[in-house]
């Protein structure tokens, strides 16, 4: 399983001086890039821009074969170095003991010549960045026979001396070749022509022209003169946020034997993940069935919100699920909030609804539908109008503000509104509504910009209420298909934000992770292909603000990450902090 902490997108083919430009043109403090050295073959150098002036530190590899910076700690590959020296930025130094700080790798837009050689082929479906051999093998054990992955071998992954002297860039194919047996094919490239090989015979110009070859004709494993066929490949569903266009295109493209798009092949494996199992008795309950706006949308008990304060004799159910993003492997996930999922309140559920929101110290209430919808209610309205006052039991509520924002056409787009809310004997509290009011009656919108824009509401909404709120609370009418929309597309803005236009995203795998916790969530094909345009959309925004005059993908950095470095196993501790070998440009 793909392990989304280790660095990835930062070797670029250049030389010292085309580092200092793409680090200056696009780079900000602390950005770096990996290239290999000039002056000895098989080493590498790090090149860090420090405010104006761009600094080249030498990896030299020693006799145990091991990469390390003169004197620091030794690591069996570049991306175990590289995410070392990201966590403990104490442990890189100067000569003269200034700290060298790395905070994340460049994002070189996709124009550049630089980033095509090096980045292209992460947007290929074939491709898994993130991967090692054993994880690769993995990945095939419940796999047919023939069954097959690219992946990159820039992390030593097989440990032997052969591929230890492979630069990043290089690639390899696992093939489960029986039930037992997984075998492992090095794609060799001519470094006079360019070509693609696996070991002499036919070569091309691309791997995708090599795999689409062997797609059809069987080769031959050298050594062993096994005969090794590719016939069905383990897609990759992990892509750099910035290479999002080219897998939207990739996506888009019909299968000429299944005759379906990608997208929907995608979304059908999604589909077919069955949580038959999970239990939602409490939901089908008969006192509870009353409370379901739909009678086969109903939450999961192991992630149902349960009333706490609720007189005896009363039901602690409520149609709602929590959402908490998944912060262990294999997404390691940025989690900054939380979310409830729910339905949209029905008249005999206003008093639950609000019981929840003061249970659950929510300060944010996010809304993606209208009260109506063709005639039909999709939500009862909870709050009063503006200025004049709702009482239910011991609760009142208020709303002191109201504000329209429309679109570029003036139209309405969303309402943000402010309630205070007070119970019984308690202090009031101060809660933000916003509700999006430009989803179509049919399918999405035509364009992901407007709840772009929503979206920034709600993150600015969260950051004005107090550090200690609750979930945000997030429903439209069934609380799944334009709710899983809005969340998902959420959580994936913030791993952008925080860790670079660069990072690796996993779009279905987080679908699946949030479905574990309500079934259905992101309800249809069409809202799921949303998800990856709202992510075109938001990099192409993100570009124009940055590189104003260049046609690309987006440039922008993240946040750096605060995260433990993967495991290493083959590390050979060395006390001494790393005096390294530096030139400033």
């Amino acid at each position: 399983m793909s392990d989304y902490r280790r660095p990835c997108n930062f070797f670029y083919n250049v030389t010292g001086e085309e580092a200092e430009r793409l680090l200056r043109q696009y780079g900000s403090d602390g950005e770096f890039l990996a290239r290999p050295s000039e002056s000895q073959p098989f080493n590498f150098t790090l090149s860090i821009i420090r405010g104006k002036t761009v600094t080249h530190v030498k990896i030299q590899k020693n006799s145990d074969d091991f990469l390390d910076l003169f004197g620091g700690e030794s690591f069996a590959s570049l991306s175990e170095l590289v995410q070392f020296y990201i966590d403990n930025p104490e442990q890189l130094q100067e000569r003269n003991g200034e700290s060298i700080i790395m905070k994340r790798p460049i994002s070189i837009p996709l124009y550049e010549p630089a980033a095509q050689e090096a980045r292209a082929p992460a947007s290929q479906r074939w491709f898994h960045a993130n991967i090692t051999g054993t994880e690769a093998v993995e990945l095939l054990t419940k796999e047919k026979q023939w069954t097959y992955l690219v992946r990159g071998i820039s992390d030593h992954l097989w440990n032997n001396s052969s591929e230890s002297q492979r630069a990043p860039g290089s690639y390899a194919i696992t093939v489960k070749t029986t039930d037992d047996h997984v075998v492992h094919i090095l794609i060799q490239k001519k470094a006079d022509t360019g070509m693609y090989h696996v070991g002499g015979g036919d070569e091309f110009r691309t791997v995708s022209e090599l795999l689409a070859h062997y797609n059809n004709n069987p080769m031959v494993e050298e050594g062993s003169q096994r005969v090794v066929h590719l016939m069905n490949l383990v897609p990759s569903t992990c892509v750099p946020a910035d290479a999002i266009d080219e897998r939207i295109r990739l996506l888009e493209a019909i299968d000429p034997v299944t005759k379906k798009s990608g997208f929907l092949e995608e979304f059908e494996r999604i589909q077919q993940v069955d949580d038959q199992f999970s239990s939602r008795r409490e939901g089908k309950k008969e006192q509870n069935i009353s409370r379901n706006r739909y009678k086969n949308i109903v939450p999961f008990d192991h992630t149902r919100v349960v009333l706490k304060d609720v007189p005896p004799g009363e039901s602690d159910y409520i149609n709602a699920s929590y959402i908490k993003i998944p912060e262990g492997p294999p997404l390691h996930l940025y989690a900054n909030r939380e979310y409830i999922s729910t339905q949209g309140c029905l008249l005999n559920t206003l008093l639950d609804f609000w019981r929840m929101v003061w249970q659950e110290n929510t300060r944010v209430i996010v809304m993606t539908t209208r009260e109506m919808e063709r005639s039909r209610s999709k939500c009862h309205v909870y709050w009063p109008p503006l200025r004049e006052e709702l009482n239910l039991r011991d609760f009142v509520i208020k709303t002191v503000e109201e504000v329209k924002v429309p679109d570029d056409d003036g139209l309405d787009m969303f309402i943000k509104r402010r309630f205070m809310v007070a119970r019984k004997g308690m202090p009031q509290r101060e809660l933000f509504h916003l509700q999006f009011i430009g989803w179509p009656d049919h399918g999405c919108p035509e364009h992901p910009e407007s709840v772009l824009r929503f979206l920034d509401a709600v993150d600015i909404a969260c950051k004005k209420a107090i550090s200690t709120q609750g979930p945000v609370i997030v429903h439209c009418s069934a609380g799944i298909g334009r709710t899983g929309t809005f969340i998902v597309i959420d959580i994936l803005l913030n791993q952008i934000r925080h860790r670079g236009s660069s990072c690796p995203i996993d779009i279905p795998r987080i679908v699946m992770k949030i479905r574990e916790q309500r079934s259905r969530m992101v309800q249809t094909e069409a809202q799921y292909v949303f998800l990856y345009k709202a992510i075109s959309c938001y990099i192409a925004i993100k570009s124009r603000s940055r590189h104003p005059y260049q046609d690309s993908t987006d440039g922008e950095g993240g946040h750096p990450l605060h995260l433990p470095p993967p495991p290493l196993p083959r590390r050979r501790p060395v006390p001494n902090v790393a005096q390294a070998y530096v030139n400033n440009g």
